[in-house]
């Protein structure tokens, strides 16, 4: 297995996830596309901050028109945005959005990359966003990436000042042009090379200006590039492959039309060389442009000769008759000296081979989680569909050699299975970027070339085959395959799990004078076990460790067991207290404290990541009443389980539901965030909705935009007030009572400014301005350097009831267990009209 290893390295960095789907094959146009950009030797890499800030029909140009080697570095997983598709926030929200960029960029042509930067939402400015990212350790990430990927030309998106419009955006191109010299100079970073990077200088980098609404950066001494051109090979030109990678971003509702015909992209130079009539100017992007000596300048020269030939003479309907030429080609490469693209073109080629074979390779299981200690039955199939007597030396899982020597007939498939028992410790399945606890701004990725990488690494089989001379060797993913009876065969991620899930239900747990604030503990065992002593324990940040359960039973494979818990286990008040449960066996050496988290939509593949089996407490007494909510869903958030918590009955509220007789039982009436946004029949339930705050009730209106996702055409409140762009970035941000009388701030919950503390991301958004006079200013707050403003929280009485108009970003609050956003939610919906 030893001699294998260096080329299985080289298969698996940077390596494009293929999950969610069946295992894919290129057919006759694609491999020649494909084999088109072995011609080629030259690597551009376009650098932003988010998912979706990317140009992917330059990317997509850049990829399949020019054929260079093309990548896209998001400095951030775009955690810190908002969903419109469910209620995931954070690191899951990030989980999402790479599912989402993979499948762009299995659209598009390029390469993804990320920076360990964690989106804390919107900044200003890059000085504040630097204040939050460590400036020298996501320059040192960008840094690596160069220096892994030796791109010719680096292409920013933005600016470094205003015209980026977003801290993060402007705080990308800095990076950017300060990495360009950084990776270049062997002076900075120097323990990367003992990871096998070495420096890399750029030929240039340059801005890829822009025209977005009402800022242009574009003007005609700007280098200009056509990108509209059909490829013919595809099918499709770069608009309308754009448009398909682009609508990969579902949760943030960028489903975009196509276009076709001529696109102008514009380009100025930020440093480097100068360009005049290409990017590429300069650039030796020909398969020579490494020759250093006349033996190298042979070698490549036969390289290129062959690869022509190879284009010239492709057979289209029998792909399988290039394979001897393909061969060879790949024989001559394996000879030359190393080169800084190498392993790119030899790793390309070996997927170009299998595909010209007809080699379909399938590695399988039946369950999407095996446990540690428990065993792994793998389903293997191959077929050799379009050529006799292919060689499969063996198949390799892990350090395991499975003995699957064997010549493959044409079109006849070899099937068999293999029979693994994992470790007790084996290595889960868990995003790298999220096995150590965050740091500030960033995620502790404690592994240097880690750094980059995209994906989970997904557990893979290695499959050798011997092809004339040649050793090919394939990654080829474990996946759990199944059947749904109205999508059909079904390819998802195998993850190695822990042999016992502990989840803690609920995650957060509000303490009220009138509510039992009992939680469950459930262990579910996900491999069996003998009779043995399971002990859980809860241990506090400040108190003692209580012993929750106790059980000797034995435990069955999938059989939950649940534990209720009582108030002894917080003694402690104010504040947030989190405990951390742990279920262990001395016995076995098993000690597990993670619950899976399944996060599943129809666009991306199935997503499980771990969590910590930890339940917070919010301690501070908070008063509310029993009374019934009606909940209004919006663009998605977790708002309504944190009602659930204050001791409020919740239910759900749709158009039907929006008439004046139903709704007059709810004490409240709360429209989550962006519900007039996402829903076009609130308009159409206005009259409603004003007759029940006329009859005495209360309407809370959480934050809506009034952006490209839907302006603002609904009345909201009978008296006017403007959606601004108005935003608190600095959750620290001091907040300041503009009236102590408020009775929102003093009913049945005194608000204090304590309760503005340990806020996460973010005070208010979107708030509201040019506000009619029969609305009470409630807050006022400012981040540093600017002035003031009171568009946070806004309320009017209209008849009997009240309404409120919230910027506050409660919704982010309330799961952190914020107790000051607890205390403000009951507060508001408490509101009395003879509480002016």
């Amino acid at each position: 297995m030893a001699k294998y290893i260096g080329a299985i390295l080289i298969t698996l960095f940077f390596g494009k996830s293929i999950l969610a789907q069946p295992p894919k094959t290129m057919n006759s146009a694609e491999l020649l596309n494909d084999i088109q950009k072995l011609q080629v030797n030259a690597s551009v890499l376009y650098i932003a901050a988010h998912p979706d800030d990317e140009n992917t029909r330059l990317l997509a140009y850049l990829a399949n028109e020019r054929k260079y080697r093309t990548g896209y570095l998001s400095l951030t997983r775009g955690d810190g945005g908002q969903n419109l598709i469910g209620n995931e926030q954070g690191v899951e929200l990030g989980l999402i959005r790479t599912q989402e960029l993979l499948a762009a960029r299995r659209v598009d042509g390029a390469e993804q990359f990320f920076s360990s930067a964690y989106d804390f939402g919107y900044s200003k400015t890059s000085a504040e966003t630097f204040t939050i990212w460590d400036k020298q350790q996501i320059l040192s990430d960008v840094v690596w990436v160069i220096r892994k990927f030796k791109p010719d030309v680096i292409i920013t998106r933005f600016p470094e000042d205003e015209r980026a419009g977003h801290g993060h955006h402007a705080g990308s191109a800095i990076l950017a042009r300060e990495a360009f010299y950084a990776a270049a100079d062997p002076t900075k970073f120097v323990a990367q090379f003992k990871k096998g990077v070495q420096p890399w200088q750029s030929k240039r980098i340059i801005w890829n200006t822009f025209n977005f609404g009402t800022t242009n950066t574009t003007n005609d001494n700007q280098l200009k590039i056509d990108v509209g051109a059909y490829n013919s090979l595809l099918g499709k030109s770069y608009g309308e492959i754009a448009a398909l990678s682009r609508s990969q971003h579902s949760s943030q509702g960028f489903g975009v039309p196509s276009q076709r015909g001529s696109q102008l992209e514009y380009f100025t130079l930020i440093a480097g060389d100068s360009m005049v009539t290409d990017i590429m100017d300069g650039v030796n992007t020909s398969i020579i442009r490494y020759a250093t000596n006349e033996k190298t300048k042979y070698i490549l020269g036969d390289i290129s000769n062959i690869t022509n030939e190879l284009i010239s003479h492709y057979n289209y309907t029998n792909p399988e008759k290039n394979v001897p030429e393909l061969l060879q080609l790949y024989k001559k490469i394996n000879e030359q000296p190393y080169t800084p693209n190498k392993d790119y073109v030899t790793n390309k080629l070996r997927l170009i081979i299998a595909s010209a074979l007809g080699l379909y390779m399938e590695a399988t299981t039946t369950n999407a989680f095996v446990a540690q200690g428990d065993s792994l039955k793998i389903n293997i199939a191959i077929n050799a569909r379009l050529m006799d007597s292919v060689v499969l030396k063996n198949v390799f899982y892990k350090n395991n050699k499975l003995d699957m020597a064997t010549t493959l007939q044409k079109n006849k498939n070899y099937i068999t299975t293999k029979k693994l028992l994992l470790a007790n410790d084996e290595p889960i399945t868990q995003p790298y970027w999220l096995v150590n606890p965050m740091e500030k701004g960033r995620f502790a990725i404690s592994e240097q070339t880690l750094i980059g990488n995209a994906d989970v690494a997904y557990e893979t089989l290695q499959f050798v085959y011997e092809l004339g001379s040649e050793l090919l060797i394939y990654n080829v993913p474990l996946q759990y395959k199944h059947t749904d009876p109205v999508k059909g065969e079904l390819f998802e991620p195998t993850y190695i799990v822990p042999s016992i899930d502990v989840q803690v239900m609920p995650k957060v747990i509000v303490q009220t004078p009138t509510k039992n604030t009992a939680y469950e503990v459930q262990i579910t065992p996900k491999r069996n076990f003998a009779l043995g002593e399971f002990i859980g324990f809860g241990n506090t940040r400040i108190d003692t460790v209580y012993s929750d359960f106790y059980t000797k039973d034995s435990l069955q494979k999938g059989l939950t067991k649940s534990f209720t818990v009582g108030n002894h286990t917080y003694k402690n008040s104010g504040g947030i207290n989190e405990i951390n449960y742990t279920v262990s066996n001395a016995k076995q050496n098993v000690y597990a404290n993670k619950h899976i988290r399944t996060i599943q939509y129809e666009h991306i593949p199935t997503i499980n990541y771990l969590q910590p089996a930890t339940v917070k407490f919010v301690n501070d007494n908070i008063i509310a009443s029993n009374s019934t909510i009606g909940y209004i869903n919006g663009a998605g958030d977790k708002v309504a389980e944190a009602l659930l918590q204050l001791g409020y009955n919740v239910e759900g509220i749709t158009e039907k539901d929006c008439k004046l007789n139903n709704l007059k039982k709810y004490k409240a009436i709360i429209t989550g965030v962006r519900a007039y946004n996402t829903n076009e029949w609130m308009n159409a339930v206005y009259d409603s909705l004003m007759q029940y705050v006329n009859n005495g009730g209360n309407l809370i209106i959480q934050y809506n935009t009034s952006n490209q996702l839907g302006n603002i055409k609904t009345k909201i409140a009978p008296f006017p007030f403007t959606i601004s762009r108005n935003r608190i970035t600095d959750e620290h941000a001091t907040v300041t009572v503009i009236n102590e009388t408020e009775k929102v701030l003093n009913y049945p919950n005194k608000i204090t400014p304590k309760d503005f503390e340990n806020w996460v991301q973010e005070r208010s958004i979107y708030e509201a301005t040019e506000v009619a006079p029969q609305y009470r200013k409630v807050l006022s707050m400012n981040d540093a350097n600017e002035k003031p403003t009171d568009g946070s929280l806004i309320i009017a009485q209209y008849g009997k009831g009240n309404i409120a108009y919230c910027s506050l970003v409660l919704f982010r609050q309330l799961p952190a267990g914020i107790a000051g956003a607890y205390k403000l939610m009951a507060n508001l919906i408490e509101m009395k009209s003879t509480l002016k």
